[in-house]
């Protein structure tokens, strides 16, 4: 198969450029009726016949029939095993990953996960608890391909919380389980791991079943499915996020080998079709030679029928008028990874603002932080960088408010207090105030 890798060729110059570049950028996060009824069905059944069903799902979507859940669960013996089997190269290169994850994340407390309070001048306190949830799910992609990074990234920072019980999901259709993965779990300290997957798998970890405890909140990347099972059952469990495909920015100024560039533009279109590979740079001869390496190191690719249809279907080379303009233009689409592949890489930081992750200069490709420079590689898709952010310790913490008012500071805020209440027309809540005060007025009447 003689395959092409043919991205659009767009100028910012151009004046159909906007139109042209939305219509290249758009992704749709809504999923079929088909697909959303389906998993409406199953969460649906799951939440009423518990083990049985997810037995069922597992053995229809998966191609894995057994006669009980504990047939489905991993044992911490076996996820010990596969870590004393993996190769040698293999089980250092994860824990060297689960080191720089875990530091990365213990730092992250420290700077925003404590507690904190102070009084007033009348001795009132006032401040924030934080505390870790209970117990949470990791969601790990399984099937097409195995993911032992994401096991690293979504267990230690719940770990680094001090979370209780972290409950592991994976898919291993016809019963292939991946060693790497469950090593990871080992590595990362997974309370418990189950070998299901899929909207049953969702369903069980949002409403527990006789086997799989109920958690507080899920977290991870999974198809369709996963993802319509995620939004449904948010408000009784928490969730991450809704993850779209994944997404490459490479904002550069013509100083990197176009060889270097043309691997990264590779390494998230090798995910799947919907993919998106994004070259930003001002100087148009730089973007013909980033061109003709995608082709002359296409054919190499393992992966290279799904490389080109991502890069043909969604890929997108934009000549712009500066980098200033290049940096702006990324601010827009505030892409999942944003590598600054620069010789100055901290002069056009300050000017990027939206980003999941920022990869600053040349040598910092973005396959390093997904798996082992530290910080967390679940990050916003599809333009929701503008407003959210990495998965972090902080998803795994809840934060609730202290207040200690003392007597004397109930005098100053009980006033206050009442006079609001009785303008709401509350008259329960002004009194409950008035009654700590020295001298508790009569109860006004309010309509």
């Amino acid at each position: 198969m003689n395959l092409v890798a043919n991205p659009v060729r767009l100028s910012t110059a151009s004046s159909t450029f906007d139109a042209e570049f939305k219509a290249r950028l758009h992704w749709s996060a809504d999923t079929d009726a088909a697909i959303e009824q389906r998993v409406a069905d199953i969460l649906l059944d799951v939440q009423r016949r518990g083990d049985t069903a997810v037995l069922e799902y597992t053995a229809r979507f998966d191609g894995l029939s057994v006669s009980a859940m504990s047939a489905l669960e991993l044992s911490q013996a076996e996820l010990k095993a596969a870590f004393d089997a993996i190769p040698a190269a293999q089980r250092a290169a994860l824990q060297a990953a689960a080191r720089r994850v875990r530091s990365y994340h213990e730092a992250q407390k420290k700077a925003n996960g404590e507690g904190w309070s102070y009084r007033d001048e009348d001795g009132t306190l006032l401040g924030q608890k934080v505390t870790p949830l209970d117990r949470v799910g990791i969601y790990v992609p399984g099937g097409k391909a195995a993911y032992p990074s994401s096991v690293l990234m979504n267990a230690i920072p719940a770990h680094v919380a001090g979370v209780g019980e972290i409950i592991m999901v994976v898919p291993t259709p016809k019963g292939e389980k991946n060693p790497l993965v469950l090593a990871a779990a080992y590595v990362a300290g997974v309370t418990r791991a189950f070998t299901i997957g899929g909207a049953q798998a969702v369903a069980a970890l949002a409403y527990g079943t006789s086997t799989i405890p109920a958690v507080d909140k899920i977290t991870g990347p999974g198809n369709a499915y996963v993802a319509a099972a995620k939004r449904r059952v948010f408000g009784t469990v928490g969730i991450d996020m809704i993850a779209g495909p994944s997404e490459i920015l490479v904002l550069a100024d013509g100083s990197t080998p176009v060889d270097w560039v043309a691997m990264d533009l590779f390494s998230q279109a090798e995910h799947d079709e919907l993919a998106q590979s994004i070259l930003l740079c001002p100087d148009a001869a730089y973007i013909d030679q980033v061109h003709e390496a995608l082709n002359r190191l296409l054919p190499a690719m393992p992966r290279a029928e799904i490389i080109a249809k991502s890069l043909n279907g969604r890929g997108v080379l934009i000549h712009t008028r500066s980098m200033e303009e290049a940096c702006a233009l990324s601010n827009r689409i505030a892409p999942e990874h944003l590598e600054v592949s620069s010789s100055q890489p901290h002069e056009w930081e300050p000017l990027l603002k939206h980003a999941g992750a920022i990869f600053l200069g040349a040598y910092t490709s973005e396959s390093l932080g997904d798996y082992c420079a530290g910080p967390n590689h679940v990050l916003p898709t599809s333009g929701t960088a503008r407003f959210s952010s990495p998965l972090g310790v902080y998803d795994f913490q809840k934060r609730s408010s202290l207040i200690e008012v003392s007597e004397q500071g109930a005098q100053t805020l009980g006033r206050i207090a009442a006079e609001l209440a009785y303008g709401e027309g509350l008259q329960a809540h002004a009194r409950a105030a008035e009654m700590r005060l020295h001298t508790v007025p009569d109860m006004k009447v309010t309509k």
